[in-house]
Order: structure tokens, then C-alpha cells, then sequence
């Protein structure tokens, strides 16, 4: 048994595909080898910018002898179809076993050398390799035949045991040398095998594992900030993606000119992060730090300083370019900017990004003045204002929202805060900043909101109108928020399913998606009660309100069986009912109630007549009024005939359960209504024990018929239970 080295050497390999890469040459290499029924015992991966590479351990220098069988046609197939299996197998007819009018063909495969296999596999998975991108490079991409990489392929170390594995690859031959860092040690190493591989190129400033490099980034990060008094932001990919830039990483910390604060801190953030892969620092306070962390890939002679003070300049541009566009931002107001959105198109049948706003702005105020977002738990406060502009009254009492403070007298007030909070949320995607740095839509406009004084109110619903963006964001919970980020979103929905751009399997170009389950955690966080949508929508609703419960462990089936029964568009009120349902047939009662309901429901479905179901229908319309229904009383007195004491008790715990369960879930009381229906668990078990439901009597059977139909419009006042699985 002996280890394999195999190393790929390129030009620089793009950080946020080198992990990714490492998980792939693993895969293949694995399949490869075991077509030839190999399979080593572990393989080590590594990957720098310069190199893919792995470790097979204990492989065998031999192959096993193998035997394969295969089945082929029938013995009285035609003689085409025996021919190309004979071609296919290798073997001749009189080779084939007949068994029960089959062919069959054993195939022995005697075992091959080790090298050889890898000699195969290793141009076989550079060949099938899926690089997100690649190219050809030199006289050979001339051709579409020629090999793609993700940069040019300059060499290979193919080391079986202490032999080179002779392996060539469009011109390129393995070998025992590679190359160690670009800079501390740019001549070749001689690698002796898979022993001696990590440690060597360690020697010549390499440290092929990502995994330990990304932990180096990690500490002398920390240990950077923590001498300068400053704390780290986490930030884990970009930890991964600095192991990812360098070969040997050397963090160093540099510093700004304070004055670069004024600008918003994500604003900077974005700056250090996105534009430089810089460390964003906080000082002990948790503010902001005037610093960063930069990672280097060499270990300097002056300790870093001359690659500090070029990624201080380089840094200050950068923050000069971002004060120049707060700056320049804000001599214009929001109004102004919202009307540049009239020449951006939202969508070629929706019109432009200010039709879109004016139809969020008529909503947000209409989910307000129809009550359903409203400030009732606000302290009573005053504000005056036009359309256009809002000041807050002095001496009032005020109300504080997020970082300010809003004023709120009425619904009436709260509605206009909502308007125009919308006709404003979407002015900074016309300015300079969002501009440069897309990811800070509605963030920037909050800021621009504020510094031109407007109420907190709106400032901070332009700033969280997205939210939440998905799972485990922050869901809006102040009124003016809400009311606007529910109205983009449901107006999103409604307009693209409109003009039939609905999601289809993955494809999903205008998140409906994501809106969807946005409008879902905001009426439930808030518990707004609403009609959310109706048709199409409301199914996709349900699909998405499935997937937004799977974590909070709510099953599939009870949506189904709450949304089965029509009508119920109010998430509140269906979730109170689902989690009602959840926890009712997790008891006894409610497994049994199940049981005999699917009993009741089986018989109905073969024998129930139309007669029977016309007059159930006329039967449940009259009991959801309150008058007795046409199977009577529990002493039968509408029977033809005298019930036996099991059915009568059914009819009787009929008579009580059934206007309980009904006026529980008119009152929204879910688990009244299932401690309603859980008292018709014995009455069922003892009727269908002693009771014979398709007597010889038709009539016994019609009534008896009609009391299983009661049953059934009994426990569908709650759900249908027809979906719920067990």
C-alpha cells in the first residue's frame, strides 16, 4: 500500500472558487478510481491560488481481479439484439449462461497496474473538470478540442509511492518539480512524494492547506486589532476569501483619516470590505474604528510598512470618492431624486419605477386607513404636514422608533406618514451613492431621509422597506415600516402575477419568492389581519407558507388540510389554526378522531348516495344556524326507527359538539374547537364496534349514511382531515 501526490499547478486560481475547486478534484479523482475498483483509504485535499492538490493514502500498487455481470436479452430475442451484446461484453455466444430464457454474460477483468489507472484518471478529470469559468490558452485554442482550465495549466506532480506517474496533457508532462512562493522562493523544489509535499513547499513559503491558512488570516488578525485596543468585525468569508489571495498570509493593520467617519459606517464597511478585502475594525466602544487590516502575501523587510502606507492611499481614494457622494447626494432632496424615477423602466408591462411607487404609495396609506396596520399601542401624539412634507409639533409628546423620534396622533396621521415614506423609499436608487454601492438600497435613502430632517418615522421605512430579505433578517415591527414594506411586496406579487411571470421550478428572475415569504413573516410577526391574496396567489402563498413553517416544525399536511377547506386567506388565523391542529392530533383523542374519521369518510366514498349528500348539504346549513338538524335529537325522533344506544350516542355527542366546535372557530378559539370535536372520539369508536352502518334496512343505512356525512361536516368545521397524513 503507498500514497498518491498529485498537484496541478496554474496561474492564479480566483479566490471564491478555490474551495469549491478542492471539493471537486476530490469527487472526480474518487470516481475515476473507482471504475477501476480502486479505493484509497483518505484523501487529503489542498488548494492555493496556484495550485490544486491531493493525497490518495494507501492505495495498492495492483488493481484487484474483478468479475461483472450483465444481463442481456432473451434467448428469443432476434439475432441483431444477441449480436450487440455479444459486441457490447466482448464475448462469444457459446461464453453466455441461459438462465429462465435470459442471457447472461461474466465478464472477467484481470487486475492492472496502479500507475496505469492513474495514469488514465488524472487527464480524464482534468478533461471532465467544471471550473464555473475557464479558457484556452495559446496555439492550441485554436480549436474547440483544445483543453480549458480555469488559467493556463503550467505543470504537473504525479507521484505514486516514491515513482513518477508519466502523465501528459496537451504537451504538458508530469514531473517532480513544482514551484514554491512567488516571491520568497520563485525557483523549482523537487518534491519526493506525498510525504515530504506539505512540509517542502512550508520551507519555500507555501501553505498549501486553505483550512490553515484561513486560521493564520483569523489570529493575526486579532492579534493585529487587539494591540491597537480594536476588536475585529467576524466575518468569515472574508476570512476565507484572504486564505484564498495568498499563499503565505501576513496580516497587517493600517489606519485612516478619522474624518472619513461623517460618511455612514456601512458605507465604509462596504469601502473596506467589497472594494479592498480589507478587516473592518470597532474600537472599545463598538464604534467604528479609523482602521483596517489588510492581508499580505509576503513577509516584508520593513515589517509591512511600505504595503501599509500603498493600501492607505489606495483606501483614502476610496474614501474620498464616498464623501464626495454623500455629499453630493444629499444637496438634493428625496422628492427630487423620486422624480428621476420616471425614466426607469420596473418592467416593460409594469411601466416604470414611479408607476410602481405611486401604486405602493395608494396601498401603504390603504392598509392603514383600513385598520390593518395601525399605531393603537403608540402613545397619542400629534403630527402636521401636507402630502409633500412633515414636521412634528412641538410640546407633544413624541414617540421613539429605531434611532429618532416620530409623531402620531391617528390613523389619519399614520396613513400620511405611510404615503409618503413610499413615494420616497425609492429615490436613493437614482443616487450617486446606491450608484457605487447597490447593496445599500434603502439604507442610504433612510440617511439622506434624516439628514433633510424629515420624521424618524419615514426615515427609518425607506431604510427597512426590504426587510426582512430572508430567512433570520430582522422583520419591521414599527407601523409606517410595515405598512410600506407590506405594500411593496404584496404589490410585487400582485403585479407580476398579473401579467403571468409567475416562478417556475427554479427559475425565479423577480424573487416572488423571497416576496412572498417577506409578506408572511411580517403579517405574522405583527399579526395583521388581512386578506393576504386569492386564486393562483393564494396557492403560492401555501407553498410558501410550508416552507417558511418547516423550520418551526409545523407538517406540510396540516396547511393542506387548513387551506383545503376555502376561503382561509388570513395567515394569522390559519397558523392559529394549523398549530391548534398540530398539537390536537399529537394526542390520543386526536389520533383516534383521525382514525375514525378516515374510517367514516372510506365509506362515505363507496357508498354514500346523491340523495344523501344533497340532504347532508341541506342538514349542515340549517345546524350552522342553530336549528336541529334532520337526523334529530338523540332520542331519534326523526328516525323511522329506534337507533341502538351506540348510534343515538353519537347523535347525541353530535347535538353537543357540533355548535360548540362551530361557535369556537367563529370565535377563533382553535383548541376550544378541538377539545369540541375530541369528545366525539368514543361516541365514533363505539359506533363503528357495535353499530352495522349498510344494514339490510335502507333506511338504517341511508340515516346511518347521513350520520357518518355529519361526522365528517363535524370535524370539517376545523379541517379537512382528509389531508392530513397517518
Amino acid at each position: 500500500m503507498t500514497d498518491f501526490l498529485l498537484e496541478l499547478r496554474c496561474e492564479e486560481i480566483p479566490a471564491r472558487m478555490q474551495v469549491k475547486a478542492s471539493e471537486d478534484l476530490d469527487r472526480l479523482f474518487t470516481e475515476e478510481l473507482a471504475k477501476a475498483g480502486l479505493k484509497p483509504e483518505s484523501i487529503d485535499s489542498f488548494v492555493t491560488p496556484r495550485r490544486l492538490a491531493l493525497i490518495a493514502r494507501n492505495l495498492p500498487l495492483e488493481t484487484a481481479a474483478v468479475s461483472e455481470e450483465f444481463k442481456g436479452p432473451r434467448t428469443s430475442a432476434p439475432a441483431q439484439a444477441l449480436e450487440g451484446f455479444l459486441r457490447k461484453t466482448g464475448l462469444t455466444q457459446n461464453q453466455l449462461e441461459d438462465r429462465d430464457g435470459i442471457w447472461f454474460a461474466t465478464v472477467n477483468k484481470p487486475g492492472r497496474a496502479t500507475a496505469e489507472v492513474l495514469a488514465e484518471a488524472v487527464p480524464a478529470v482534468v478533461r471532465a473538470f467544471p471550473w464555473p469559468k475557464s479558457m484556452r490558452w495559446g496555439a492550441a485554442s485554436q480549436t474547440t478540442e483544445s483543453l480549458r482550465w480555469v488559467r493556463p495549466l503550467q505543470g504537473i506532480v504525479a507521484i505514486l509511492g516514491e515513482e513518477l506517474v508519466d502523465i501528459e496533457i496537451e504537451g504538458i508532462r508530469s514531473g517532480y518539480a513544482t514551484l514554491g512562493h512567488r516571491f520568497h522562493h520563485p525557483g523549482e523544489i523537487t518534491i519526493g512524494g506525498a510525504h515530504d509535499y506539505a512540509e517542502k513547499l512550508r520551507a519555500c513559503h507555501v501553505i498549501v492547506s486553505h483550512q490553515e491558512r484561513q486560521a493564520i488570516v483569523e489570529a493575526k488578525a486579532a492579534e493585529a486589532a487587539a494591540a491597537k485596543g480594536y476588536a475585529v468585525i467576524e466575518d468569515k468569508g472574508l476570512v476565507a476569501e484572504n486564505a484564498g489571495l495568498t499563499e503565505w498570509p501576513v496580516p497587517l493593520l493600517g489606519d485612516f483619516d478619522p474624518a472619513f467617519l461623517e460618511v455612514p459606517p456601512e458605507v465604509i464597511q462596504l469601502t473596506l470590505r467589497i472594494n479592498q478585502k480589507y478587516f473592518v475594525l470597532r474600537d472599545a466602544s463598538g464604534k467604528l474604528a479609523p482602521a483596517f487590516i489588510c492581508t499580505a502575501n509576503i513577509e516584508a523587510k520593513d515589517g509591512g510598512e511600505a504595503i501599509i502606507a500603498g493600501n492607505r492611499k489606495v483606501l483614502a481614494a476610496r474614501l474620498s470618492d464616498a464623501r464626495f457622494f454623500w455629499e453630493q447626494d444629499r444637496r438634493t432632496k428625496l422628492a427630487d431624486h423620486a422624480r428621476k424615477l420616471e425614466r426607469i423602466t420596473f418592467h416593460e408591462k409594469l411601466g416604470t419605477v414611479a408607476d410602481k411607487v405611486e401604486r405602493v404609495a395608494k396601498l401603504a396609506r390603504w392598509l392603514v386607513e383600513e385598520g390593518i396596520v395601525t399605531g393603537d399601542a403608540l402613545p397619542s401624539v400629534r403630527v402636521e404636514h401636507s402630502p409633500d412634507t412633515v414636521s412634528a409639533s412641538d410640546g407633544l409628546s413624541t414617540l421613539r422608533q429605531g434611532s429618532g423620534q416620530a409623531s402620531l396622533e391617528t390613523n389619519g396621521s399614520l396613513a400620511d406618514l405611510a404615503e409618503q415614506a413610499a413615494r420616497l423609499a425609492k429615490a436613493d436608487l437614482v443616487t450617486e451613492m446606491v450608484g457605487e454601492f447597490p447593496e445599500l438600497q434603502g439604507v442610504m435613502g433612510g440617511y439622506y431621509a434624516r439628514a433633510e430632517g424629515l420624521p424618524d418615522a419615514v426615515a427609518d421605512a425607506i431604510r427597512d422597506h426590504y426587510k426582512p430579505v430572508g430567512q433570520g433578517d430582522d422583520v419591521p415591527a414599527a407601523p409606517v415600516t410595515v405598512a410600506v414594506a407590506l405594500a411593496d411586496k404584496l404589490d410585487t406579487l400582485r403585479s407580476f402575477f398579473g401579467i403571468d411571470e409567475k416562478p417556475t421550478g427554479s427559475r425565479d428572475p423577480f424573487a416572488l419568492r423571497r416576496a412572498a415569504l417577506g409578506v408572511i413573516q411580517i403579517v405574522t410577526a405583527n399579526n395583521l389581519r388581512m386578506a393576504v391574496a386569492e386564486g393562483d396567489l393564494l396557492d403560492f402563498f401555501a407553498d410558501r407558507l410550508k416552507v417558511q413553517q418547516k423550520e418551526a416544525g409545523v407538517r406540510h399536511d396540516l396547511i393542506d388540510a387548513v387551506f383545503a377547506l376555502g376561503g382561509e386567506d388570513d395567515l394569522v388565523r390559519l397558523l392559529a389554526r394549523v398549530k391548534a391542529l398540530q398539537s390536537f392530533i399529537a394526542t390520543d383523542d386526536g389520533t383516534n378522531l383521525l382514525a375514525g374519521y378516515k374510517r367514516a369518510a372510506n365509506i362515505l366514498k363507496k357508498e354514500e348516495p346523491a340523495s344523501v349528500r344533497v340532504e347532508r348539504s341541506r342538514d349542515t346549513d340549517s345546524a350552522a344556524d342553530g336549528s336541529s338538524t334532520a337526523l334529530g335529537t338523540n332520542e331519534g325522533s326523526s328516525l323511522p326507527y329506534t337507533p341502538e344506544p351506540a348510534e343515538a350516542d353519537l347523535i347525541a355527542a353530535l347535538d353537543t359538539a357540533e355548535p360548540r366546535a362551530t361557535a369556537a372557530v367563529l370565535a377563533e378559539d382553535f383548541e376550544g374547537a378541538m377539545a369540541a370535536l375530541a369528545t366525539l372520539r368514543a361516541p365514533i369508536d363505539a359506533f363503528f364496534d357495535k353499530v352495522t352502518v349498510n344494514d339490510a334496512d335502507p333506511a338504517k343505512r341511508a340515516a346511518r349514511l347521513a350520520l357518518l356525512a355529519r361526522v365528517r361536516d363535524a370535524v370539517h368545521a376545523v379541517a379537512d382531515f382528509s389531508k392530513i397524513a397517518g
